[in-house]
């Protein structure tokens, strides 16, 4: 038998508007691993509940996130695009991966912590067992590579625990099955169902940071939204935040070792390479020694050209809710072809008839 197929899966929830950090660290990478991968994508929308059950529009915001998905250039035909709750195998892999995975394992996870906050008891129990639904996302499709961002590697550490776990506790019954498929596990080479998949990190700006504190992670749910530049910003709306953001006095560094304690200034160095597909070095080489009064304004530019088309095709999209809507169908039609052949074999595995 032959070793798994590199199969890249990732998905986004639908909640808020989109922006620069989930552009450059997430869906931007969506359109460059289409070339060497078959990818599916999601609108992860069961994710969405865990935190926040209630939403104003949780329909709409799937499919904004969908139309994100597609004005960047994800072919839709070629790979799949789905929302979540179209395949409920999603929840029953889920299910038995809160079986398989150990409550010490969900109690470390540094995401539930500060989602939960002080008052961990009033947390739902979604919250504190979605890193196992993420799981189930992942290994349902049986997918080698997740491109991820810093934030979620233990999420993805998680998953290898888990998919490792049920390999080992069920390796005579895979066996048996003759499900097996070689992988490496350490210096080892063994049978495993579930492939223990990698994390693709790349790029010079895996972590965008709010343009108002260097320090924070660009986020949907701040307050101010000129901590933002939102996917559906216009170009005078994307220039004025970059004049506004947040810098020190002092001119850029001549060196990348000397944006270390500048969190400002090392984020917009960052953003400038992510968005120019260059080293950050290039970047100081160009830049090093000149005001921000310099700086800013070609960063404007910059986010401006490469932003500016995917704003004006993801409204075009938006306009037409019922293509996004057969778009998310086949989707969720190809995606179910997969996840159930997948969810036949577990049941064989585990016992279920």
């Amino acid at each position: 038998m032959s070793e798994f197929a590199p199969r890249v899966f990732s998905g986004v929830q639908p909640t808020g508007n989109l922006h620069l950090g989930n552009y450059l660290g997430a869906i931007r990478k969506f359109v460059a691993l289409q070339e060497s991968h078959d990818c599916l994508y999601c609108v992860v929308d069961l994710h969405s509940i865990t935190a926040q059950l209630v939403h104003e529009d949780l329909a709409g915001q799937t499919r904004s996130i969908t139309a994100a998905f597609l004005a960047a250039g994800i072919d839709a035909d070629k790979h799949i695009v789905f929302n979540q709750s179209r395949v409920p195998e999603h929840a029953e892999l889920a299910w038995i991966f809160n079986c398989v995975a150990r409550i010490g394992w969900m109690n470390r996870m540094t995401q539930f912590k500060d989602k939960a906050g002080k008052d961990r008891e009033n947390a739902s129990l979604g919250l504190l067992a979605y890193p196992s639904l993420m799981a189930a996302d992942i290994l349902l499709y049986r997918a080698t590579h997740v491109p991820v961002g810093d934030d979620q590697k233990q999420h993805l550490e998680l998953t290898r625990d888990i998919a490792q776990k049920f390999n080992n506790d069920f390796s005579a019954k895979i066996a048996a099955l003759g499900l097996g498929v070689p992988m490496q596990v350490g210096e080892e080479r063994v049978d495993g169902f579930f492939p223990l998949t990698e994390p693709l990190i790349e790029g010079p700006a895996t972590r965008v940071m709010s343009l108002k504190d260097g320090t924070k992670k660009m986020s949907k749910s701040d307050p101010s939204d000129l901590s933002r530049i939102n996917l559906t910003d216009d170009a005078d709306q994307i220039a004025r935040k970059i004049r506004k953001a947040k810098t020190d006095p002092n001119p850029l560094p001549e060196t990348v070792e000397g944006l270390k304690g500048r969190p400002e200034a090392e984020n917009l160095v960052g953003i400038f390479a992510a968005l120019a597909d260059r080293p950050r070095a290039d970047v100081i080489a160009e830049y090093g020694g000149k005001p921000f009064s310099e700086f800013k304004p070609a960063l404007a530019d910059l986010a401006v050209s490469a932003l500016a088309p995917v704003s004006t095709e993801m409204r075009r999209i938006e306009s037409d809710p019922a293509e996004i809507d057969r778009v998310l169908a086949k989707g969720g039609e190809r995606a179910r072809e997969i996840a159930l052949a997948t969810m036949k074999d577990v049941k064989a595995i585990v016992g279920l008839l």
